[in-house]
């Protein structure tokens, strides 16, 4: 009897062990369905459609599951978008990692999707395009709270002193391009996002 099909598009956010030398584990996520667990074949075929996975790729896929949906088997897929650039900086790679830990260690509600589908194909793009990395980690971390109800705005920045408060809302409000903040600020300001994280949300950042 065949599994269940799934037709989705998403990234790859993580690549744990398989304990299996004929298939990778690969940890998904999609705007229509949320964090996916798959495995892909590995094949030493140099067809298109055999290309590897690699962490942060963007591709349509086409899944099977024979449990229900717990576990999927990719059966194809097709690259969409790929960010090499995010792999030549080890601090771009951090940043990367961090956000697809943000979206794989908490639980999504359905309705955020749509927004969090966003905000990761906007950081992504910029990492691979050589943005710093220090100013995309703490607007996609912001944005992240934001988006998913956090007071972030209401409590964590009306919390901050006045120099600080102006400096946050002018990172936060301007396109990543057009600025240039000081590495010591933003580093304090990323601090203290995310100790107000640890002590007031239920947030896992590590």
């Amino acid at each position: 009897m065949p599994g269940q099909q799934l037709q989705t598009n998403g990234w790859v956010l993580g690549r744990p062990l398989s304990g299996s030398d004929a298939f990778e584990s690969l940890q998904l996520f999609s705007e229509s369905h949320g964090v996916l667990v798959a495995l892909r074949r590995v094949s030493t075929k140099t067809a298109p459609q055999n290309s590897p996975l690699d962490l942060f790729d963007e591709a349509e896929l086409a899944l099977e599951s024979t449990n229900q949906g717990r576990t999927w088997f990719v059966k194809e897929h097709r690259h969409l978008r790929r960010h090499p650039g995010i792999g030549r900086s080890y601090a771009a790679l951090q940043a990367a990692a961090s956000l697809s830990g943000l979206l794989l260690r908490n639980p999504l509600p359905d309705e955020s999707r749509p927004a969090l589908a966003g905000l990761l194909r906007l950081s992504l793009a910029a990492l691979d395009g050589g943005a710093r990395p220090d100013l995309v980690w703490f607007k996609a971390l912001y944005c992240f709270l934001r988006d998913e109800g956090y007071p972030v705005k209401q409590d964590w920045w009306q919390h901050l002193g006045d120099d600080d408060r102006a400096a946050a809302a002018f990172i936060l409000n301007q396109p990543i391009a057009q600025q240039e903040p000081a590495p010591d600020l933003l580093d304090r300001l990323t601090r203290r996002l995310a100790a107000w994280v640890a002590s007031d949300t239920e947030i896992r950042l590590t």
